[in-house]
């Protein structure tokens, strides 16, 4: 494994499309707050996982709560999962707009922690996919060394040792709030005027730029 980061980046993937709720509300919603609250968004999951992660899943350092109660964040931009929305041809997903669309909302690990610990939220990390039923739950910043960042910063995951390591989650219980997102990356300039636009009557107006190198 590789050293830990000194100042490790997470990143939440949605459409754009979201973008105008999730400013609006001022924060992130989880799976299980957003149907909770009768929101409606482009969902970009696979349904199965996302419901066994609502139901089946406990987050194990937090007992009595499930993974689907917190917001994920990937600890990378260009993940498995953008890779597999941008296939489009998993038998599981119903989403077939590729990435083009999708956003990464990029954040400050450490930053996100203090936030949480000051105001009592619960948050953790994954070992891997969260959504696995092997995945290993973690608290404390010093257990980052079970991340595998070698697996993290990897690009070629065929590996099946690179590609659990390479889905380690971060979450944040309930909401994300919207003044922790400290970027926005894009595939494109036409989503970047849409992105824009958004914010254009927004407070807090993280840097938003194209990035082609996180997309596939």
């Amino acid at each position: 494994m590789t050293r830990v980061p000194a100042k490790p980046k997470i990143y939440h993937i949605t459409h754009v499309r979201n973008l105008p709720q999730i400013v609006r509300a001022g924060r992130i919603w989880s799976d299980a707050k957003r149907i909770e609250l009768g929101l409606q968004n482009e969902i970009v999951g696979m349904a199965e996982i996302k419901k066994r992660r609502l139901e089946e899943l406990d987050v194990k350092c937090h007992p009595g709560t499930k993974v689907g109660q917190y917001v994920p964040f990937y600890f990378c931009f260009r993940s498995i999962m953008l890779y597999i929305l941008h296939r489009g041809n998993h038998p599981g997903l119903e989403y077939r707009e590729g990435q083009r669309r999708i956003v990464h909302l990029q954040a400050d690990l450490r930053e996100v922690v203090r936030y949480a610990d000051q105001h009592g939220i619960g948050w953790a990390f994954s070992n891997t996919n969260a959504g696995a039923r092997y995945a290993d739950f973690y608290a404390s910043l010093d257990r980052l060394v079970e991340v595998d960042w070698s697996a993290i910063e990897a690009t070629d995951f065929r590996s099946s040792a690179i590609k659990g390591g390479k889905q380690a989650e971060f979450l944040l219980f309930e909401s994300f709030p919207w003044s922790l997102v400290e970027k926005i990356g894009v595939e494109s300039q036409a989503i970047l005027r849409q992105v824009q636009q958004t914010l254009a009557d927004i407070g807090h107006q993280p840097a938003a730029s194209t990035e082609p190198g996180w997309y596939f």
